[in-house]
């Protein structure tokens, strides 16, 4: 687009936008462009290139002006859109949605403006009381009978970005071919100013809600076997208080919280990039948890919908870390988890969400432990597409997760990975190995003594332009890998021809013949493609640590070549 054309276009999206901050933003960027600033130029060629795409996971994007950022203009327009999408489908104009919100920046404003629309249409709005995590939300939609939730948040994401998540009256997120019906009707509304908005009639819920949601967290595990000692990081988000008074309602000691990162701050000072999953994130924690020695370390994402566990491990001991304080992966807490779920399915005393035995489901990314666990134990286990959209949606699921640190651990309290009751959870069976004079480590060497030792890794490749995660998936898929290393493919499925028995996506999956597996796929909600490794070496008598050694290896090997094979 001509800079003549991009100006017109930001001089038109100034009159139509409602925010004043963003106005003033956006006059600035092109009083800047019009004195030959070709900074400015590119930043408003960028803000322009499209409409934030409004896809399977919602809205995510940068704040700001213009079409391609999150702001009231894009947040009116999807409002506007989901609300017609769900009186067409449900053929009546009084549909019901509830809408949360976390502590980021404009999260309430976009909350209240979703609100607006919804109530202008005809539509019932229930509105959170205050800024809450998640998983509340995924509750509320359920527990309300509502047909459609919209929860206001970023995750995990840096600081100056937001998000518009959506989930349908099962309480779970939008799938195909939901997302394109929804963005279709998004088009419908080409500006602010074509979307009705309501000064008022949209109805605050109380804290009433918030109260019943911890209640049911609450209620989804047993009584605590041995009191425990917890550590708890909310990193700046919305899910201190909520998990503090969850584990209360279990009758488990409250964890105790890091006081630096206790309060929701949408700028996450502490943290260079709010995500458990990242180097740094948890230091605060695990300093603290140096100092008052508890029996674990819980961190909550932002929005509180993922969970990560750190423990002392004496084999990761050192001289400045006595204890050895080590974070477990994603897929070790899911095989933990997974081993709490098959005991309650077993025993009857857990079914499937929709009435029967129950199903134990995993993303494909994540570790094929769960299912050999799930084959030993003789009870049905699903893959599934990457994404609790997928996961959730297995029918008659005791218990999901991928390893991206998302667990359902009770889906009759939120149909979506739930960051509360899956630290819940963590607590149940830690306290009951403890009772026992067991911990975690003990119980995952267990599980590696009997399935094998599953090691597991990943890498990102991040780029700055968009065009080059299709163009590497491209090279890929046109010049086929047939050896990772030294270990010849054995089996290659392309996900996006549906390969390998799932619907349709954009990845590929290599086999080994070793059994070690590699995928490939871009990431949906951040510029990067993510490649997940795993191999396998069963235990020899026990030989637990020639077994490990072993994966170690395999694993280390597969990632170099990989990281050679998907060089930009």
């Amino acid at each position: 687009m001509s800079l003549e054309n991009l100006l017109a276009s930001a001089r038109s999206w100034i009159t139509d936008d409602p925010d004043a901050a963003t106005r003033a933003e956006l006059e600035a960027v092109v009083a800047r462009a019009e004195g030959g600033d070709d900074v400015a130029a590119a930043d408003l060629a960028d803000r322009f290139a499209a409409f934030l795409e409004f896809g399977t996971a919602g809205l995510r994007g940068a704040l700001g002006a213009g079409p391609n950022r999150m702001n009231r203009v894009v947040v009116l327009r999807a409002a506007a859109g989901l609300t017609r999408y769900l009186q067409d489908s449900l053929a009546r104009r009084d549909v019901t949605v509830v809408i949360g919100f976390d502590a980021r920046h404009n999260s309430d404003v976009f909350a209240a403006d979703t609100a607006a629309v919804v109530t202008a249409a005809g539509g019932r709005a229930l509105v959170l009381p205050r800024p809450l995590p998640t998983p509340v939300l995924a509750f509320a939609i359920r527990h309300l009978g509502a047909d459609a939730g919209v929860m206001v948040t970023a995750s995990h994401n840096p600081p100056q970005d937001n998000g518009y998540k959506v989930y349908l009256g099962d309480g779970s997120q939008i799938v195909p071919p939901s997302d394109v019906e929804i963005a279709a009707a998004i088009d419908t509304f080409p500006t602010a100013a074509s979307v009705a908005r309501a000064e008022d009639g949209w109805e605050t819920l109380t804290d009433e809600l918030a109260a019943d949601y911890v209640a049911a967290c609450g209620a989804s595990v047993g009584a605590p076997a041995a009191e425990l000692s917890i550590v708890h990081t909310a990193l700046h988000g919305v899910g201190s208080a909520t998990l503090l008074e969850a584990f209360e309602a279990a009758g488990y000691a409250r964890p105790r919280p890091v006081a630096s990162q206790e309060q929701p701050d949408p700028e996450f000072p502490t943290v260079a990039f709010p995500n458990p999953e990242e180097p740094g994130a948890i230091d605060a924690a695990l300093d603290l948890a140096r100092e008052t020695s508890p029996d674990l370390v819980i961190a909550s994402d932002p929005d509180a919908d993922r969970c990560a566990v750190a423990v002392p491990d004496p084999k990761a001991a050192t001289d400045a870390d006595p204890q050895g304080w080590r974070m477990l992966r994603g897929d070790e807490v899911g095989a933990l988890l997974g081993h709490r779920a098959l005991g309650l399915i077993t025993t009857g005393a857990a079914t499937g969400a929709d009435g029967g035995p129950g199903v134990v489901a995993n993303s494909i990314v994540s570790s094929r432990l769960l299912g050999a666990m799930a084959r030993a134990a003789g009870v049905p286990h699903e893959e599934t597409l990457t994404g609790f959209k997928w996961i959730a949606r297995v029918r008659d699921i005791a218990y999901g997760y991928e390893e991206a640190l998302g667990y359902c651990t009770a889906p009759a309290v939120a149909r979506d990975k739930d960051g509360i009751s899956a630290a819940l959870a963590v607590a149940e069976l830690a306290a009951g190995l403890k009772a026992d004079g067991r911990t975690l480590v003990d119980l995952l060497d267990d599980l590696a003594r009997e399935h094998g030792v599953h090691a597991s890794d990943s890498f990102s490749i991040r780029v700055s332009d968009l065009a080059l995660m299709p163009a590497l998936m491209g090279r890929l898929r046109e010049q086929p890998v047939t050896q990772i290393g030294n270990v010849v493919v054995a089996a290659f499925h392309d996900l996006a021809k549906g390969d390998g028995g799932l619907p349709p996506t954009d990845g590929l999956r290599y086999l080994l013949a070793d059994g070690t597996r590699v995928i490939v796929r871009p990431s949906g909600t951040e510029p990067k493609v993510k490649v997940y490794l795993e191999a396998i070496a069963h235990v020899d008598g026990d030989d637990l640590a020639g077994a490990r050694t072993q994966a170690a290896e395999r694993l280390a090997a597969t990632r170099a070549a990989m990281e050679a094979l998907t060089a930009l």
